[in-house]
């Protein structure tokens, strides 16, 4: 019994599938992280914060997902398995000569191949159906469909690509039959086991194999293809096969670049998840390739390269700059220096500003009768990627038609950063839409749906396909031409997604804003160059720079004010568009711009310095303070925020070494929106003693967990899922929005907003 569980288990040991995984593990540690990525991401292993695994458990194409969306993801898994076969059998195939004297040699290695591919696919398969089931709440009709999209694209992909492979692909014996003189073949049956006995093959750095599965998926030994081979010959199947699959290769590579030309049409915008696949596809094979021709030199020759490409880099080279629609780069540039700054920090500019803004502060006024003191709203919204900016437009809606429109007419100023900004500008600007008469209704549920629709896609498709060839495609905006860049594909995106009705200038809103028709809104991405502040606004705001004015020279100036630096290259042109990418600038999907100076201002995320806008808030707030004490009956600071103020205090257990090891630096990350917190909350106590009216503060926030907490019955069970806040994307599932529109109704929200009612009334 022994003995044979023995023999058993070295048959196991030596058969061809065991064999190349273990080669795989010894030699090919490239190729396994590809699949340990892939597998980390479907299994939620990796990037569950920004909602990476959704984008291959619930795929969307043309912002619906179904069979198509998940077709198009098994058409770009099978490319790459595929690929990933292509590169072994490049890269190894040398050393298992055996299968060079084998009929159909490539298919029969990649069928030996293909358990890694086939846990793959099984494990993403059931994880797609835990996923749709638990969250999706998918009926088993749609989730046939969706697993037969899925496999159907699979199948099909991988049977073309093999149909190519058997019409091109030659064996041995033909190579061998080719070889034989005329003679030979009119006297002598050339049957492929005589041919096969002709040959020589030198068995030098071999991988033991004892069997292999054939293309009827039996076992079959080796030894009925062992011999006396003629390694030329033998090399020549494998140089043969290694062309078709170098044609495969380019073939596909220029499939992307053609892909890529017509970016701009959402038909040729593939799932995220495919589009990441098809990238990773790319690196597989050119790392293959690097594999073969370098050999034992690949690591070297690989570090030798990062470093030329590096230093490349670093003189310029292959430098990129993203740049902000309707501003003017061929404008010489503005000069951005200590001597600039403080210039621009003068007394009179900011008296003139002042005065020009307490203009607006008196048209707000005359929306109230002359005897009453109204309260003054100033609406700070947080950054959140897609997350927060459905969460901010669903809250403007319910809060401004629960309080019968007042939450807009008392609001004078919107803060915040990234997404809210973008959530709290479709708002503003279907506000201004409503009193022109252009639409019905302004809390119609269409628009949630609309800022809830993809923005991923055609980012990821960008960034994937061919961000770096955009310089050959151009657009025209304000009469300046611009690159089809990483930029435009995101605020194109944005502004189908918002009917739009944002694709227009900054000055387009100085008029409404000083009219009071609608509030002001300021930007105030960040200047990564040296921490500042860009304070975007189409109306001269230099006092937020220096809010104190008291004569002395302050230490270090906070800001710049956009709209007066960068007046040479057309600041009042700039597309409003751009100015909400500038703060919603996410680390390597929405690029950081580039402005025309010297040195060029480098713009991020306006979350780095304040996430939720109450900062920018009081400092409006000190700037006025006298005119707001005289005028109103005290002011209200609206925080809409996407995350808890005051969470639980999670104990951390189990810690691992590496764990331990990078807390200190984590711990900073995982509780900067904290810190930001802390600071905010001391300002607006500080502000409560030199302001010498009434300051309230109504926070209304996404809390997953208080909305099941109230909603869940007896039966039910609390699930992770359902608790996790929506992710940080620019793409949300369907659950995800379910959760971000439903949580508005929690006991806290509500008496929020009613106390928001209270207040205003």
């Amino acid at each position: 019994m022994i003995k044979n569980l023995k023999s058993i288990g070295t048959a196991l040991f030596y058969s061809f599938p065991i064999r190349l995984l273990i080669n795989h593990f010894r030699r090919n540690h490239i190729i396994l992280i590809c699949w340990l990525v892939l597998f980390a991401m479907v299994s939620g292993n990796l990037g569950l914060y920004l909602g990476v695994p959704y984008l291959f458990l619930d795929p969307a194409y043309l912002n619906n997902v179904g069979f198509l969306s998940f077709f198009f993801v098994g058409v770009t898994i099978a490319g790459f398995s595929v690929a990933f076969h292509i590169a072994t059998y490049i890269i190894d195939g040398h050393r298992f000569s055996f299968i060079g004297t084998l009929p159909k040699p490539f298919t029969v290695f990649s069928l030996n191949n293909s358990i890694i591919p086939f846990l793959f696919l099984m494990t993403y398969v059931s994880y797609v159906i835990k996923y749709q089931v638990a969250n999706e709440y998918s009926s088993f009709d749609d989730l046939i469909i969706n697993i037969s999209g899925l496999l159907v694209g699979y199948i099909l992909m991988t049977l073309l690509m093999f149909l190519y492979f058997k019409l091109t692909n030659k064996d041995i014996f033909r190579f061998v039959v080719c070889a034989l003189d005329e003679k030979l073949k009119q006297n002598i049956k050339a049957t492929r086991g005589n041919a096969l006995k002709k040959l020589d093959i030198a068995q030098k750095k071999q991988i033991r194999v004892d069997s292999f599965l054939n293309l009827k998926v039996e076992a079959e030994s080796v030894d009925s293809y062992k011999g006396f081979y003629d390694k030329s010959t033998v090399l020549q199947v494998f140089d043969q096969n290694h062309l078709n699959l170098v044609i495969i290769e380019i073939f596909i590579f220029i499939v992307i670049l053609a892909m890529g030309i017509f970016k701009d049409y959402e038909i040729f915008q593939l799932p995220a998840a495919a589009s990441f696949v098809l990238f990773l596809t790319v690196f597989l094979m050119f790392a293959g390739a690097f594999a073969y021709w370098f050999g034992k030199w690949s690591v070297t020759v690989g570090v030798i390269i990062i470093l030329v490409f590096n230093s490349l880099v670093e003189k310029g080279l292959f430098s990129k700059a993203y740049q902000a629609f309707g501003i003017n780069y061929s404008m010489p540039p503005a000069d951005y220096n200590l001597h600039e700054i403080t210039k621009a920090d003068s007394h009179a500019t900011r008296m003139h500003d002042k005065a020009e803004t307490i203009k607006i502060l008196e048209n707000w006024k005359a929306k109230f009768p002359n005897e009453e003191k109204p309260k003054m709203v100033f609406v700070c919204v947080s950054g959140g990627g897609q997350r927060a900016a459905l969460w901010t437009l669903n809250t403007l809606q319910k809060a401004d038609s629960i309080t019968s429109g007042n939450l807009f007419k008392h609001t004078m100023l919107i803060t915040g950063a990234s997404g809210g900004l973008i959530g709290a500008s479709y708002f503003r600007e279907l506000a201004l839409r409503k009193k022109h008469g252009q639409i019905e209704n302004l809390y119609s549920s269409e628009y949630l749906d609309r800022m809830g629709s993809d923005n991923l896609n055609a980012i990821i498709f960008s960034l994937l396909m061919n961000d770096m060839f955009d310089r050959f495609q151009q657009f025209e905006y304000q009469g300046i031409t611009y690159p089809k860049d990483r930029g435009y594909s995101f605020e194109r995106q944005l502004s189908k997604n918002t009917n739009g009705y944002l694709d227009k200038p900054l000055k387009a809103y100085q008029q409404p804003e000083f009219n009071s028709e609608i509030p002001m809104m300021i930007l105030a991405p960040t200047i990564i160059n040296d921490g500042r502040k860009l304070y975007i606004s189409p109306q001269p705001v230099s006092y937020l720079i220096n809010p104190l004015d008291s004569g002395y020279m302050k230490d270090k100036i906070n800001g710049v004010e956009f709209l007066s630096f960068f007046k040479n290259q057309g600041s009042e042109n700039l597309r409003f568009l751009s100015g909400l990418r500038m703060s919603a600038a996410f680390p390597y999907i929405t690029p950081n711009i580039s402005l025309p100076s010297n040195p060029p201002l480098e713009i991020m995320d306006a979350g780095v310095t304040d996430n939720f806008g109450i900062s920018d808030a009081i400092q409006f707030l000190f700037a006025f303070k006298e005119w707001i004490h005289e005028n109103t009956s005290g002011v209200v600071f609206v925080s809409i925020r996407d995350s808890e103020k005051d969470g639980p205090v999670e104990r951390k257990t189990n810690l691992s070494l590496f764990e331990k090891t990078t807390m200190p630096i984590s711990s900073i990350y995982q509780n900067f929106e904290s810190l930001q917190d802390i600071t905010n909350d001391n300002k607006m106590e500080y502000a409560r003693s030199w302001f010498k009216g009434e300051i309230e503060r109504v926070d209304i926030q996404y809390v997953p967990r208080e909305y099941i907490l109230e909603n869940k019955s007896k039966t039910d069970s609390l699930k992770l899922e359902h608790l996790r806040r929506a992710s940080l994307s620019w793409r949300l599932t369907s659950r995800e929005k379910q959760s971000l529109i439903r949580n508005i109704t929690t006991t806290k929200n509500q008496e929020a907003i009613h106390k928001i009612k209270t207040l205003l009334e």
